[in-house]
């Protein structure tokens, strides 16, 4: 008899992963064609297109390193994206919250894991600022990791007592 594990566990979400990570890629795509490197398009007094490579990790932190960085984050990304596949195994497909937010989380970072590894920098074309005031720019697989880690807390918050009712099952 097949396992049908897959249709009872948060695995079942993993195809939100999957759109996550293709939305980011075909992104990307449009800006690289579109944009020339580290020129603004300017879209209104808080946002602009601009296509930029990012070495580093967030806030490009280590960006300025000498290439060992690449390998290291792109290994350490992999291997949270392996325990957050565990933990998404051992949910419940029920578990909206905290499932949606495993696998934006997890499209997310592997759309940002493929770009390091393939590429050896991050494509960044998002960016928000006022006055002179400039947040980092950021893409689509960014995004998607704050809105799942946002999810993540919504789901600590909301669904706090969970953990000690199921053991009283």
């Amino acid at each position: 008899m097949p396992d049908n594990h897959l249709q009872k566990s948060g695995l079942w979400w993993l195809g939100l992963s999957a759109i996550v990570f293709a939305l980011d890629q075909w992104t990307k795509s449009i800006a690289t064609q579109s944009l020339k490197l580290y020129e603004a398009v300017v879209v209104n007094d808080y946002f602009n297109w601009t296509l930029m490579h990012n070495k580093g990790m967030a806030f490009s932190l280590l960006a300025n390193q000498s290439g060992w960085q690449r390998w290291a984050i792109g290994f350490i990304a992999i291997l949270i994206v392996c325990f957050l596949l565990v933990w998404l195994k051992k949910n419940k497909i029920s578990q909206k919250l905290l499932n949606i937010g495993l696998v934006m989380v997890i499209g997310g970072a592997l759309g940002n894991i493929y770009d390091r590894m393939v590429l050896g920098y991050v494509i960044d074309f998002i960016e928000i600022h006022y006055n002179d005031y400039y947040w980092p720019s950021f893409n689509v697989a960014d995004t998607a990791i704050s809105f799942g880690a946002f999810f993540l807390i919504l789901d600590l918050i909301i669904n706090k007592d969970d953990e000690s009712q199921s053991g009283k099952s």
